[in-house]
């Protein structure tokens, strides 16, 4: 990811699709994101049928269930309301997997001193959040994404809404960002 894509974020009432950079800009490296157990690949979304990148992480992180999802205001129902809810500041018990095959869009993450972070991904990009990290997706001002979500086992999207304090997947995620709990894959 080029360090253009990801930036601390300026809060504010603005429509929530626009960058919201702060002046001056502040951007995040990898690394930074790594530190919070955000990981990222480059990947070829116009052959992710046969990509054998794309298929190692698969099978090394035990993503076995995969589906497409379009967001976009011609092809979701009541999508100004799917999109606030996407906006919602949540977590997951189980991890985040995210690969944009066509258009784009914001990720938000919480960091150690609870700032937010926005990460414009775009074609080709693969996110994975940590289960247990705040975070928050919106749409930006294309209006359209597709993106592949990849889960262990059975699909489960459940997002418990902030403050999740005590929910077992927060207590994991801030023990690991605390102590820096390996990644079993390392991405780039």
């Amino acid at each position: 990811m080029a360090i253009e894509q990801a930036w601390f974020m300026e809060e504010n009432d603005e429509d929530q699709r626009l960058p919201h950079h702060r002046n001056p800009k502040q951007f995040v490296s990898l690394d930074h994101l790594a530190d919070l157990g955000v990981l990222y690949w480059k990947l070829n979304p116009k052959d992710y049928e046969n990509d054998q990148e794309l298929k190692e992480i698969r099978e090394s992180r035990g993503y076995n269930y995969m589906d497409l999802l379009d967001l976009c205001p011609e092809r979701v129902e009541n999508y100004e309301e799917k999109l606030k809810n996407f906006y919602t500041e949540h977590i997951h018990g189980d991890e985040e997997i995210r690969y944009c095959l066509e258009g784009s869009g914001y990720f938000d993450v919480r960091d150690k001193e609870d700032r937010w972070i926005r990460i414009w991904i775009k074609e080709g990009d693969m996110i994975v959040l940590p289960a247990g990290i705040y975070h928050r997706f919106t749409l930006d001002t294309g209006n359209y994404v597709k993106l592949m979500r990849l889960f262990v086992g059975e699909p489960v999207w459940t997002a418990y809404n902030r403050p999740q304090e005590h929910h077992p997947a927060r207590k994991n995620y801030i023990n690991n960002v605390t102590h820096k709990v390996g990644v079993p894959l390392e991405a780039h």
